[in-house]
């Protein structure tokens, strides 16, 4: 399937050849289908994340939690998305991309809602666990479903459409709780993130299944039945040659990026709104919440914008100069004290900090073979975001000694450090998927 927008030409890598919109209005039925409900998907589960995020002042007040605490059962929440994106990878590469994202929204869904019925430390927790297999199992079915639907040549932009709909979904949640909180209390908004469970009933009619996906099911099941078949590929596979350098280093690469995003976004609502006494910037709830939507605005352009430089000029550039940019800009951000600065450094953290995760999703997919691919792309992604969930923790316990400004200089490490990693990687824009 070819059309002028797959045009490698001049005119096509010009800067307004990069960002046309062309590509999107002459996408297939399918191809706009499986990028609504990837990305819709990706947002609702991103407002039922950050939900903890926004209310973490006063869960701490109403539990009696230190900081170290709060960060832990955010790092447990991580940990747990790393067992369900492997496990929902799994489960989609043997009944389908749109089954298992069903099957994963509402797992995040209604294990937010309970959180709202919490009554102990112990409980949440509990809760938060459930949604981290929920949160892990969306983003990998959601990256295979959108990978195998859409062509090479925009595949992309897609994937970064769909990233770019966590800081939406990010934005949804600080407008809950400025709406929610004042006026129902801290239970009511988690209450709101049962809603997502709705948005299973229009894939269920919707959304098919990538033909690829369907051609390999198709596939595996003749051979199946002939005698002499081959046993069929299992994920064991990931161990074998180029396929498990390039995880391994996908993976290392994806685990420094995350340990630098959560320990330093999941800390920034509560370094905005914690009094100055206890290492936060003192701000009130509407300036924290507006801070905090321009913030996501800068999260949603990183986003969008990094897709269409992937499809232009490659994968692996402009991941490494989003991370490098990321580590010199947290240091800034987390040593000025006038709102103004954190006001206008926001942004731009944001957009560096966050926007390479949109590269992740289309190097992943292309690295790895097509019989394997949902559980690979979940295992590397999620074994990064497994082992990143020690960074809200981290920067909770440093947070107790030095205050949570000084803490966030270990993300700009992060940062720095698997921005070298992604020069190891190979690149792969352009790759036909098998």
């Amino acid at each position: 399937m070819t059309n002028p927008a797959d045009s490698s030409s001049p005119a096509a890598q010009s800067p307004r050849g990069i960002f046309s919109l062309s590509w999107l209005a002459q996408a297939s039925a399918p191809e706009r289908q499986s990028l609504v409900a990837g990305g819709l998907g990706w947002m609702l589960d991103a407002m039922d994340v950050m939900l903890y995020s926004l209310v973490l002042t006063y869960l701490i007040r109403n539990f009696g939690m230190d900081t170290a605490t709060a960060g832990f059962l955010n790092s447990l929440t991580l940990a747990a998305s790393a067992i369900g994106g492997f496990l929902f990878g799994v489960v989609a590469d043997r009944i389908g991309r749109t089954r298992s994202l069903m099957l994963s929204i509402l797992v995040y869904s209604l294990a937010s809602a309970a959180c709202g019925l919490s009554h102990n430390v112990t409980q949440l927790a509990s809760f938060r666990f459930l949604l981290g297999l929920g949160m892990g199992g969306e983003w990998t079915t959601a990256a295979a479903l959108i990978a195998e639907t859409w062509r090479p040549a925009h595949r992309g932009k897609a994937l970064g459409l769909m990233q770019s709909a966590y800081a939406i979904g990010e934005a949804i949640a600080a407008l809950v709780v400025l709406f929610v909180l004042p006026h129902f209390g801290w239970r009511a908004v988690f209450f709101v993130g049962v809603l997502p469970a709705l948005l299973v009933l229009w894939i269920r009619r919707r959304v098919p299944e990538p033909e690829l996906w369907l051609q390999r099911s198709r596939s595996s099941a003749s051979q199946s039945q002939s005698p002499s078949s081959q046993p069929p590929s299992s994920p064991w596979k990931l161990l074998r040659g180029p396929v498990l350098r390039n995880g391994l280093l996908a993976t290392a690469m994806n685990a420094c990026g995350m340990f630098g995003y959560w320990g330093l976004f999941t800390w920034i609502p509560a370094y905005l709104s914690l009094p100055v006494e206890q290492g936060g910037r003192g701000l009130s709830l509407v300036k924290t919440t507006s801070f905090f939507l321009l913030l996501t605005f800068g999260k949603w352009l990183g986003y969008a914008l990094f897709g269409f430089f992937a499809d232009a000029i490659g994968r692996k550039k402009p991941y490494f100069l989003y991370l490098l940019t990321a580590a010199a800009l947290v240091p800034l951000y987390a040593s000025v004290h006038r709102p103004l600065w954190l006001l206008l450094l926001g942004p731009l953290v944001a957009f560096f900090g966050t926007g390479f995760f949109s590269g992740y999703a289309a190097i992943a997919s292309e690295i790895f073979p097509g019989e394997i691919r949902a559980a690979a792309m979940g295992l590397s992604y999620n074994i990064g975001r497994g082992l990143s969930a020690a960074a809200p923790f981290a920067v909770g316990a440093l947070a107790k000694h030095y205050g949570l400004g000084p803490a966030f200089f270990l993300q700009a490490a992060a940062f720095f450090l698997a921005a070298l990693l992604t020069l190891a990687l190979p690149e792969t824009r352009g790759k036909q998927l098998d």
